[in-house]
């Protein structure tokens, strides 16, 4: 299954599945390709609100499948500064593009250095290979 997935090099990830595009100081934040097929097909997505603050590791929003409900963690500390509204009325985005208009929310990174900890694409790919 891992060869099959598709791990953009240009993304950071984290252990929980989380992919993050990081531009100066936000991040964008979506659910990988993997995870995205683990749970199958979405079919609610609740998104935090602008404004919102969570510290790294914080539950931020939930994804609904027709087979689980996982929770969406930040990957860095930060202020959420917009959400991706489209997944109100189409959460299958996130199965059918989840690096593209599937993405989840933008956050402004509290410590831009913390993105460091992040797994790049090589580190990722191990990861899924313990799967």
């Amino acid at each position: 299954m891992a060869g099959a997935t598709k791990i953009p090099e240009n993304l950071r990830y984290t252990k929980d599945h989380e992919w993050v595009e990081l531009t100066g100081n936000r991040a964008r934040i979506g659910i990988t390709d993997y995870a995205q097929e683990a749970l199958t097909d979405v079919v609610y997505v609740e998104l935090p609100e602008v404004g919102e603050q969570f510290g790294e590791h914080d539950s931020m929003g939930v994804v609904e499948s027709v087979k689980s409900v996982s929770d969406i963690f930040a990957p860095l500390a930060g202020k959420v500064v917009a959400v991706n509204g489209d997944l109100d009325e189409s959460p299958e985005l996130l199965n059918t593009d989840p690096y593209g208009k599937g993405w989840f929310c933008e956050m402004e990174i509290s410590d831009p250095a913390a993105a460091s900890k992040l797994l790049d694409a090589n580190a990722y790919r191990q990861v899924l290979q313990g799967h």
